[in-house]
């Protein structure tokens, strides 16, 4: 019994040992290694050995990218507002040695540092440009932290402003801008709109006069050409009649004592027409009115005696044309 106890102890001391020798570290973890106090190396993932008493490996460094949530932060803008902000860090470790000697505590530090540069940089902004320019102030703040922290062996790859909150009265006097800002947009969309639509009106009704003036001016046109081209045609036709009558005359060989005589005929009908108002007489009435009566004489002459000898000599006693001689004589 008493020879066990010994031999127990030399086993967990050797188990000790081993597990002080071989160390195991994680994927995207990197541990230093310190000998006798100073710096040895940085261990990478695998399997790793380590001299019990001599070496030691301090805490284990994350190499993976990883997020930073600050708390809100009181900031005063360049026009003297009061406001909240809340922002977010991204980084990641590049170097475990300088990571680790370079600075005491990393992440305390990178809080402290993310705070002051945030009030400088909110500082410079009036607060309608930090609340519309977030880019502009992350991509200020990321430069800044980005400089400072490089010594240390991190590079911050991305800062945000998660949230920005202005006091109550500055957001009801912000809500009353808005509202006053869109009414005034609204207005003059309004005003806009109405502007547009009276030219627009006044282009139609433009228009619509214009076509109308040249529908009427096309409309006259044709009608001026429609009454000149009927009174052309009429005078042709009426030329024609003139010239078909008057060929006809030449051709029938008509005496003018003929001629008068079928204008005392036709003069009656002239009167039947309610249309003829004015009737024109020649002024040798007198001597047509004597034909006539001639012509009666002659004809009651005719009836009586029934010879022809005798109405083909009154008729050239009475001067009656040759046609009506030779009608009468047949």
């Amino acid at each position: 019994m008493l020879v066990l106890l010994p031999l127990a102890a030399i086993v967990l001391t050797f188990i000790a040992l081993l597990l002080r020798t071989f160390r195991i570290i994680p994927q995207a973890r990197v541990g230093v290694i310190q000998r006798l106090g100073n710096y040895q190396r940085s261990a990478t993932s695998g399997l790793v050995v380590v001299m019990p008493f001599i070496d030691k490996l301090l805490p284990l460094l994350d190499m993976r990218e990883q997020v930073v949530s600050l708390a809100p932060q009181p900031v005063i803008t360049s026009d003297n507002v009061t406001i909240n902000v809340t922002s977010v860090i991204y980084y990641q470790i590049l170097d475990a040695k300088n990571a680790t000697y370079r600075v005491a505590n990393l992440l305390p530090a990178m809080e402290q540092i993310a705070q002051t540069t945030l009030r400088n940089v909110m500082g410079s902004l009036s607060l309608d440009v930090s609340l519309t320019s977030r880019d502009e102030v992350n991509g200020r703040l990321r430069l800044v932290l980005d400089e400072v922290t490089e010594q240390w062996g991190v590079r911050v790859t991305r800062v945000e402003l998660k949230d920005i909150s202005p006091p109550k009265d500055i957001q009801l006097a912000m809500e009353k801008q808005m509202q006053a800002e869109r009414s005034k947009r609204a207005t003059i969309l309004n005003a806009e709109g109405e502007a547009q639509a009276a030219v627009l009106r006044a282009d139609g009704a433009k228009q619509a006069m214009i076509i109308a003036s040249e529908g009427a001016r096309q409309a006259s046109i044709l009608r001026a050409e429609g009454d000149a081209r009927a009174m052309i045609t009429l005078q042709e036709a009426q030329a024609q009649a003139v010239r078909l009558v008057f060929d006809a005359v030449n051709s029938s060989g008509a005496t003018p004592e003929a001629m008068q005589f079928q204008y005392m005929q036709m003069l009656p009908k002239l009167a039947e027409n309610p249309a003829n108002k004015i009737i024109v007489v020649p002024a040798d009435m007198a001597g047509l009115a004597g034909l006539a009566t001639s012509f009666a004489q002659l004809t009651q002459g005719d009836q009586a005696s029934g010879s022809s000898s005798a109405v083909a000599n009154r008729l050239n006693v009475a001067g009656a044309p040759p046609q009506l001689r030779a009608a009468d004589a047949s």
